[in-house]
């Protein structure tokens, strides 16, 4: 019998140093340096080519699909076991204690951004394999483990893989990149963006509006530079009241003629927007009071009045629930309004249950007075469930438990993975019950018992599916 936690304990230095090289470079998709040797930019490419090294050091002959995506295989068998992990993050924003790029253990806990998501606990899958590799144990199957660069925004990366690798898709498979015991239901996900044009009128006028850095993210602060008929003091006084009663941070400063207002709120992720404090909104409930007209009056309007704290989209008449599922969530995540341009935009980012789908939320969202329009994005996830008596289920959970003497059960998130690329694709882990959610916040950890942990656990579940 292999003890897998033995195993782990043997190789925890050389695994923290390779994580601690990975950590170390900023992945942040950058569209202002793409091209067609990097399509989400420098950091993304760097990250993929560190790790293909890495793999190549271990030796795995790998591939590197484009910079869009790597693989390497493992193994031999007609079946494949697909692994989905992700080497991009999401930006690293302000409120570090720390440099998010250079990491730090304190408390034995390692911070740094990607730690928890998804950096960590793909190293951890990584020396999970690399185990089973170097035991020379025997297996029935192929593995397949598949990196991108591009999951935190549009997947993109995934689309260009699954075109061009060549090789036919797993047959089951797993993404390290949410929590145990597991996730085999994920809810939709699509991003629909609410437009404003017309000319800006009233006393007051809004110049410009900047919240969020990614849909999937509460935003952390919003900005917003506006005339005003009233002196600074008068807005110092009625800004430094509204920062009281909601308890956050703000400033405001004359600028030349203009004013400039800055809330600060919390980051989270946008699956679950009740846990962040959504600066944006909340600048827009602040400025939503004073005589501002057209279409900065819609925007702040509906930012203030409909979009802050609806996490449900009751206010937006869009909530819906289902017994499996659960129930539909909205982050307004990304607030961009320029007096001369003549599109403005809000974007929401929905997560949602079966039995409803973009189309029927862009025409409830339609109905919204004061905006010129609604548009989708381009990717839209539809809801996926891989039953729990399915054998790739019952095999993780049972796994799971056998490891921490949990109870394992089954769990639908609003959060999208890599585990829905295949049909018979899950999540599962490195998050245990209990931790702390710090993915897409500022100082972001994961524990480092919680690494080493998961790698024991995805040891085991992948020669318990393999073998």
């Amino acid at each position: 019998m292999i003890d897998f936690k033995a195993e782990v304990d043997k190789r925890k230095e050389a695994m923290l140093e390779d994580l601690m090289n990975m950590l170390r470079i900023n992945s942040e998709r950058d569209d202002s340096q793409a091209d067609e040797k990097h399509p989400f930019g420098p950091g993304p490419v760097k990250a993929l080519e560190h790790f293909l090294a890495m793999a190549e050091r271990d030796g795995y002959k790998t591939r590197n699909i484009d910079n869009y995506a790597g693989d390497f295989e493992f193994g031999q068998g007609d079946q494949v076991l697909g692994i989905f992990g992700h080497l991009d993050v999401v930006p690293a924003g302000s409120g570090w204690d720390t440099a998010p790029y250079e990491p730090v253990i304190k408390d034995n806990k390692i911070y740094a951004r990607g730690s928890s998501d998804d950096k960590g606990p793909t190293l951890a899958c990584y020396y999970a394999l690399k185990i089973i590799k170097e035991l020379g144990l025997p297996v029935s199957k192929k593995v397949r483990f598949v990196v991108g660069t591009d999951e935190e925004s549009g997947w993109g990366d995934m689309d260009y893989y699954f075109a061009h690798n060549g090789l036919k898709n797993p047959d089951f498979g797993f993404s390290p990149d949410a929590e145990f015991p597991i996730i085999n239901g994920e809810k939709g996900n699509i991003t629909e963006y609410l437009h404003f044009n017309g000319q800006n009128q009233g006393a007051f006028v809004l110049h410009s509006f900047k919240g969020g850095l990614r849909e999937n993210m509460v935003p952390e602060s919003a900005k917003a530079v506006i005339s005003s008929v009233h002196p600074l003091n008068v807005l110092q006084a009625s800004l430094e009241q509204f920062l009281s009663e909601h308890k956050v941070d703000g400033s405001i400063e004359a600028n030349g003629s203009d004013i400039e207002v800055t809330i600060i709120g919390k980051s989270a992720h946008g699956s679950t927007p009740e846990l962040g404090i959504n600066g944006a909104t909340l600048l827009a409930k602040y400025l939503n009071q004073f005589d501002f007209q057209g279409p900065a009056k819609a925007f702040l309007s509906i930012a203030g009045d409909t979009l802050h704290e609806d996490f449900d989209a009751q206010k937006l008449g869009l909530a819906y629930s289902d017994d499996k599922m659960g129930a539909l969530s909205m982050n307004a995540g990304v607030f961009n309004f320029d007096k001369d341009s003549n599109d403005n935009t809000i974007a929401l980012n929905f997560r949602y249950p079966k039995g409803t789908d973009a189309a029927t939320l862009k025409a409830g969202l339609e109905k919204l007075e004061g905006i010129s329009g609604v548009s989708l994005s381009e990717h839209e996830h539809k809801p996926h469930y891989v039953p729990i008596d399915d054998d790739l289920v019952s095999t993780l959970l049972s796994v799971y438990e056998k490891q921490t003497g949990l109870k394992g059960y089954e769990q639908v998130i609003g959060g999208g993975t890599f585990g829905r690329l295949l049909e018979r694709g899950v999540a599962f882990g490195a998050m245990f019950p209990g931790d702390e959610n710090t993915m897409h916040q500022a100082n972001e950890y994961m524990p480092l018992d919680n690494i080493f942990r998961s790698a024991a656990i995805y040891a085991e579940a992948i020669y318990e599916l393999i073998k």
